[in-house]
C-alpha cells in the first residue's frame, strides 16, 4: 500500500502500517520470500519490523484492515464495546481483479504462494487507494 501511495503523490496525506495480531515475529524484518517477490513484481524493498496490533491503532488509525476472518475475530476481540466495529474490515473486500474472500497465508509455502499475495494485495490495495480517492473528491 505504502508503494501505492507514494506512486499517487498520497504520502503526506495517507499513512499506512503494518501490523500482526499476534506476537509471533515481533521485532523481525519482513519475511524474506515475501521481500524477494515485492522485489520481482514491483522493484521495492520491503522496510520495517514485525508489531503486534494495540487496542490504541484502534483509535488511531481510520480504517483496520484483515487479512483473513480469524484476525478479523481477533482484532474485534480487541474492542469489545464495538466502538471501532465500523473501521475494521477484510482487505479482500477492496479486490477488483480477485475473487478470493481472504488473503492466504504463504508462510509455510513456496515462493509462487508469496507472489500470487503480492498480486492478490496489489489487486486489494489498488481498489481501497481507489475508493480512497473518490471519497475525497
Amino acid at each position: 500500500m505504502n508503494y501505492l501511495v507514494a506512486q499517487a503523490h498520497l504520502a503526506s496525506s495517507i499513512t499506512c502500517d503494518s501490523v500482526g495480531t499476534a506476537s509471533y515475529h515481533i521485532g523481525s524484518p519482513p519475511d524474506r520470500r515475501m521481500s524477494t517477490a515485492a522485489a520481482s513484481k514491483l522493484g521495492l524493498k520491503l522496510l520495517g519490523q514485525a508489531r503486534q496490533l494495540q487496542k490504541s491503532d484502534l483509535a488511531n488509525f481510520d480504517l483496520i484492515l484483515a487479512m483473513d476472518a480469524e484476525n478479523y475475530r481477533d482484532i474485534l476481540a480487541l474492542d469489545p464495546s464495538g466502538q471501532y466495529k465500523h473501521k475494521v474490515h477484510l482487505m479482500c473486500e477492496f479486490c477488483s481483479k480477485h475473487t478470493d474472500k481472504e488473503v492466504p497465508d504463504p508462510y509455510y509455502g513456496g515462493p509462487e504462494g508469496f507472489n500470487y499475495v503480492i498480486d492478490l494485495l496489489l489487486d486489494a490495495c489498488s481498489g481501497l487507494l481507489t475508493q480512497i480517492e473518490r471519497a475525497s473528491s
